[in-house]
């Protein structure tokens, strides 16, 4: 079966509860439209795995707004101040990670891996309740692999095999995720027939990829 759908169509893949990772960073490489069915589906309880909350009105930020999530695991939240405002009446869990921790867990999650040492957060608040191993001398973190039920992803172009090239710095995490979630959706400006892609500029190979959505922001 073809890989490139519309939104419409995509819309009945979703459900409370979920698990969702979503590419991107401060809004730049994440998927706004495929955030807006989130918040037009009123899918709520959500767990989202980002790099951080973004801006109120961009990336991830409308499902913060919305109070779509049940659950933050992201890097930073400061941008958002709705974020910091839900976690601190108690509305919103979150979990702060290190990014470069978030992103190996996240690489962890779609290798197979176990989990990930870090020295990143020893002897901080980041450590507690966390298992530690000492290693020629140095204690390291203990830090869980990340995957979710679907990720959302944004890439510059795709092939409708879905192999996936990215604008500069917009495949922040978009590429990772593609390895680490049960179904991996991806919303792409333009929409080539395989086999015109260059093969040495594809980040990301089809066999990763679920589905298609063609949309661009100006639409």
């Amino acid at each position: 079966m073809g890989k490139v759908t519309t939104l419409e169509e995509i819309g009945g893949l979703f459900h409370d509860g979920m698990t969702i990772m979503v590419g991107g960073f401060m809004g730049t490489g994440a998927p706004d439209a495929l955030v807006g069915i989130l918040v037009e589906r009123d899918i709520k309880d959500i767990t989202l795995i980002s790099s951080d909350t973004a801006l109120m009105d961009t990336g991830v930020g409308p499902l913060v707004l919305g109070r779509r999530l049940k659950k933050v695991i992201a890097s930073h939240i400061g941008t958002n101040p709705e974020t910091g405002r839900q976690m601190l009446a108690g509305e919103l869990a979150v979990e702060l990670v290190p990014q470069g921790t978030l992103a190996e867990r996240v690489r962890a999650g779609g290798a197979g891996l176990g989990g990930i040492l870090t020295p990143t957060g020893t002897g901080t608040m980041v450590a507690d309740n966390k298992q530690t191993l000492t290693i020629e001398g140095r204690e390291y973190l203990v830090e869980l692999p990340l995957r979710a039920d679907v990720a959302l992803l944004k890439a510059h172009k795709a092939d409708k095999a879905g192999n996936l090239v990215y604008r500069n710095s917009a495949r922040n995490f978009n590429p990772l995720m593609a390895l680490a979630a049960d179904l991996v959706i991806v919303q792409v400006d333009e929409i080539v027939e395989t086999g015109e892609l260059d093969p040495n500029i594809v980040v990301t190979p089809g066999v990763l990829i679920d589905k298609i959505i063609c949309y661009k922001e100006s639409e």
